[in-house]
Formats: structure tokens, sequence, C-alpha cells
């Protein structure tokens, strides 16, 4: 970098440093490569989800039932568990 130094009129020396041209043209072909490397992140993904084997709206719709259905069930069989031991707990604790 090249340092160019200028006079303001209040009399101040005003110091900056100049970028050259190699670095400017060394940080637009970065930014090119960069901006490249996303575009064919973007392509080959939506490739990639075009060969998808997307499910049936049945097929979805048969498992959320399942999983709604065991969720479900773990929910009774704990809450049933959770009022025994409870149960139990106070036929201990009144004796």
């Amino acid at each position: 970098m090249a340092k160019v130094e200028k006079t303001l009129a209040n009399g101040t020396t005003e110091v900056k440093q100049k970028e050259d041209k190699k670095q400017k043209n060394t940080k637009k072909s970065v930014k090119a490569k960069d901006q490249k490397q996303k575009r064919s992140r973007v392509k080959e993904t939506m490739s990639e989800l075009k060969k998808v084997s997307w499910p049936s709206f049945g097929k979805t719709m048969k498992q959320t039932g399942m999983v709604i259905s065991v969720v479900v069930l773990f929910m009774l069989v704990t809450l049933g568990i959770d009022s025994l031991l409870s149960w139990l707990l106070k036929l201990i604790t009144n004796i």
C-alpha cells in the first residue's frame, strides 16, 4: 500500500494509505469466487432436492397418526404410573 499525504485547508496533513491495483483486483477476484461457489452450492442443493423421493400425503398422514398415537399411549402409561405411586405414597404416609 502506498501512503498518500494531503494537506487540508486548515493546515493539517492527512495521511491515507492507498491500495494498489493488484490488491483491488485480488479482492474482486476473491469476491467473484465466493459468489460462484455460493451459486454452485445452491444449484447442487436444488438438483439434489429434485432427486428426493417425497412421501405421498396419505403416507405422511398415516405416519403422523402413528406418532400421535404412540405419544398418547406413553402419556397414559406415565399418568397411570404417577397416579399409582401418588396413591401408594399417600397410603404409606397416612399410617
